[in-house]
């Protein structure tokens, strides 16, 4: 995953100033105790900093792929 897309994915679930402060303060159990800032800074890929994101946040699997992929869905259903 692009870090472009990381950064979409983060703003349309959680808006942008929030967003931030996860990037900045969230502890990801899941990527050894760092934060999202510091995994990223280390080469871990955005699409799993992403997940441990969803998951420590409670994002239900449905949306993990983002807002504008499950609109999609339901207008083609």
């Amino acid at each position: 995953m692009r870090l472009s897309k990381f950064n979409e994915l983060m703003n349309d679930e959680f808006g942008e100033q929030y967003a931030s402060v996860l990037f900045r303060d969230l502890v990801l159990r899941d990527l050894g105790d760092r934060t999202a800032t510091a995994c990223i800074a280390q080469g871990e890929d955005p699409k799993d900093v992403w997940i441990a994101i969803c998951k420590a946040e409670s994002v239900p699997p449905e949306r993990w792929q983002g807002a504008n992929k499950n609109t999609k869905k339901r207008h083609a259903e």
